[in-house]
């Protein structure tokens, strides 16, 4: 068995008059995050890794965003997408590990709808799936509330 393992990084700009879109969930917020797609920062950093883990380059080179198909797109779509590459590899999902960065919204209360709605486009167990939300103690960008990032590792496996 191989078994593989992924790092992932996205980091968008919040604004108004933008929806906030994370983990594949809308949560009522008075910013969203801005982007060529809908900007789902703990999706993209998901995609990245898990790309990565099979070595299949990242999130820019399969969905450019100076490519008007992918405007405004449903990152749960890129998601589906990316699993189905990795499936053509012949690989798996072991499970992920991810935090989100914000100091606003309160992101706990939400966690268990982003796990489940992963884990459906995923096709794994919810259980596979941690997500944890920090703030940055208003240090940095995050802090100051002018952007959202987050951070994913995975683990894929190949008989």
């Amino acid at each position: 068995m191989k078994i593989r393992t992924g790092f992932g990084f996205d980091v968008h700009k919040l604004v108004e008059d933008r929806k906030l879109w994370l983990g594949g969930i809308l949560i009522d917020h008075t910013f969203g995050l801005l982007g060529h797609s809908d900007a789902d920062v703990l999706l993209h950093a998901i995609c990245d890794a898990l790309l990565g883990a099979a070595n299949l380059r990242d999130i820019g080179f399969h969905f450019p965003d100076t490519a008007g198909e992918y405007h405004n797109i449903d990152s749960k779509i890129l998601l589906k997408r990316t699993r189905d590459l990795l499936a053509s590899k012949g690989y798996t999902i072991g499970n992920i590990d991810s935090t989100i960065c914000a100091e606003r919204p309160k992101l706990n209360p939400h966690i268990p709808a982003m796990q489940q709605t992963i884990a459906s486009v995923l096709e794994i167990d919810p259980d596979d799936i941690s997500i944890k939300a920090t703030t940055t103690e208003h240090l940095g960008f995050t802090g100051r509330e002018e952007g959202i990032a987050a951070y994913a590792v995975v683990l894929i496996t190949k008989e």
